[in-house]
């Protein structure tokens, strides 16, 4: 079972792709430097999902 469907078309774009890998460890980041670490370590999987499923297990489908 999937979060979110990394293959669907609107995640084509890399730009789209790296800003979402990018906000989710600025924020795993940003909760550790805050003292959080509960939220840290939610963030940082949120952060290790969206790169495994956005560049390692990518196949975007053709919605033609």
């Amino acid at each position: 079972m999937k979060l979110f469907d990394t293959n669907h078309t609107f995640f084509r774009p890399l730009w789209i792709r790296l800003l979402i890998c990018v906000l989710t460890g600025g924020w795993a980041i940003f909760e550790f430097v805050a003292g959080s670490s509960f939220w840290g370590l939610m963030f940082l999987a949120f952060f290790a999902l969206s790169v495994w499923g956005f560049f390692v297990d990518f196949r975007p489908r053709d919605d033609a």
